[in-house]
């Protein structure tokens, strides 16, 4: 089914059609480089209620990447602490392409760090202020492979056993960045980077202040439960990762250049498929910080 959302002020309309028949939105009709106020208010709901939306053919500016995060809210940087006073923020890129032009090796720990993006994980949960969006847009793209896919953690709460529920319902997940990168390369693991931050504690399961929709909040760099012993909370870790990467919460997304993808870090994992690595891949990724308003503070525990 196909829908329209008139933008006050514009002459013409956000279009979304289903990505998925439980979640995401295909939206075109707009453009992100240049929004009014009343068009952001429209893109922010259809965010809140569809959790991932993507964007085709929108050829985003470096500019305009800048702006439309600002208006989701503070921009992550994760290299804050190293730059120097007149140093600007540089948007990170997801990309193998080096400065030469040239490509990363496949066992090279720059490469092996993308391959630990292929963990399904939500940004950024090892941080002291973890992410609530990701807007993602790709430059180059691979003929074959590179694809990212998405899973709806508010879909696979709404349809999880209910015994597993009573488990995770007041649960409390360690994030470690170290974990994850750890289960790439122990290598990997020891850089400076996946070392700059204490591990993070948060509840299990994140309530949408805006809709009051609850969805798993996980990631792979959840390495204990609060309160459980560590194989115990490993195991329950595992078991409810898995059931919310399900098939049928599922949806990959094949790049084109251009293509914007937006997703609700609070209820939707992802992950990097693999490619030809000897082939250029090259994507900017900025992540918005989740606010007291996005519901952070109740996901806080005092331990």
């Amino acid at each position: 089914m196909t829908s329209w959302i008139a933008l006050s002020g514009a002459t013409n309309a956000m279009q979304t059609e289903p990505l998925h028949p439980l979640y995401g939105a295909r939206v075109t009709g707009v453009d992100l480089n240049d929004m009014s106020d009343s068009a952001f208010a429209d893109l922010r709901r259809a965010f809140e209620t569809h959790s991932l939306l993507v964007f085709p053919a929108q050829a985003l500016t470096a500019e305009g990447h800048v702006a439309l995060a600002k208006r989701f809210g503070p921009i992550e940087d994760r290299n804050s602490d190293s730059l120097k006073a007149d140093d600007s923020f540089k948007i990170p890129e997801v990309s193998n392409v080096q400065s030469d032009g040239g490509v990363t090796g496949e066992m090279d720990l720059h490469t092996l760090n993308l391959k630990a993006n292929m963990l399904w994980h939500a940004d950024s949960t090892f941080l002291p202020v973890p992410a609530l969006t990701n807007i993602l847009t790709a430059h180059v793209v691979t003929e074959t492979g590179g694809a990212t896919e998405f899973a709806s953690t508010r879909a696979g709460w709404a349809e999880m056993p209910q015994t597993l529920k009573t488990q995770l319902q007041d649960a409390a997940f360690w994030h470690r960045y170290a974990h994850s990168r750890a289960r790439i390369s122990p290598k990997l693991a020891q850089l400076p980077m996946f070392q700059k931050w204490p591990d993070q504690v948060w509840r299990a399961v994140w309530r949408n202040p805006t809709n009051g929709q609850d969805a798993l909040y996980i990631a792979s760099h959840a390495f204990a439960v609060e309160g459980l012993p560590g194989d115990e909370g490993a195991a329950l870790i595992d078991k409810a990762l898995a059931f919310v990467t399900q098939e049928r919460f599922v949806y990959a997304h094949h790049w084109t250049p251009g293509d914007v993808v937006i997703w609700d870090q609070r209820a939707v994992l992802h992950r990097a498929t693999p490619w030809d690595y000897s082939k250029p891949r090259r994507l900017s990724s900025i992540c918005v910080s989740a606010t007291p308003a996005d519901g952070v503070d109740a996901m806080r525990m005092i331990v």
